[in-house]
Parts: structure tokens; C-alpha cells; sequence
């Protein structure tokens, strides 16, 4: 099992698109807007866009997440924020 990279700093760029920075220095843009768009726990952001700009970064930078209407944490880890960032900066690299 690898080492999970934190994240030092995490902000909403538009709805669906956050900025990550991680304590090794990577920094990458990840849409998110595939993922909030078909899955039912993501109603409360598609219902009041605005909250996307709540999320939070938990403490240790293991994950950033929200709370939802029932106030249960949604949440997205670093590996897999990491392991998109690295994706569509590939594929924006390919494209360009």
C-alpha cells in the first residue's frame, strides 16, 4: 500500500472544479462536475450550487468534504483527487 499525500491547501475554482495544492508540491485543477452531476448524495450542491464553495479541508489534508442537508460528511480523499489531477492533466497535456 502506498502513502497517502496529503494536501496542503484545497479552493473552489468555479462549481465542480477545485484547485489542490499537496504537501509534496504537486498542484493540479480537478473537475468534479462528471461525479456531482449523476450521484443522488451530491443533490444538496446541484439544489444550491453555491455550497460547493463550503467544503472543507479536514484537518490532517486526508480529504476535502462537505456537509450535507442531514449534516453527514460527503467527502472526496486526497488519493483520489490526486489520481484525477494526474488524469486530466495528462489528458490536457494530449490535447493541447
Amino acid at each position: 500500500m502506498t502513502e497517502i499525500i496529503a494536501m496542503h491547501s484545497a479552493e473552489p475554482v468555479i462549481f465542480g472544479i477545485v484547485k489542490i495544492v499537496w504537501k509534496d508540491g504537486f498542484a493540479g485543477i480537478v473537475d468534479l462536475r462528471p461525479i456531482l452531476a449523476k450521484d443522488e448524495m451530491f443533490n444538496f450542491l446541484r439544489v444550491n450550487p453555491a455550497r460547493f464553495d463550503d467544503f472543507k479541508l479536514e484537518d490532517y489534508g486526508h480529504c476535502i468534504f462537505w456537509l450535507d442537508d442531514d449534516n453527514y460528511e460527503i467527502d472526496f480523499g486526497s488519493d483520489s483527487l490526486r489520481q484525477r489531477a494526474e488524469r486530466q492533466a495528462d489528458l490536457l497535456h494530449l490535447a493541447g
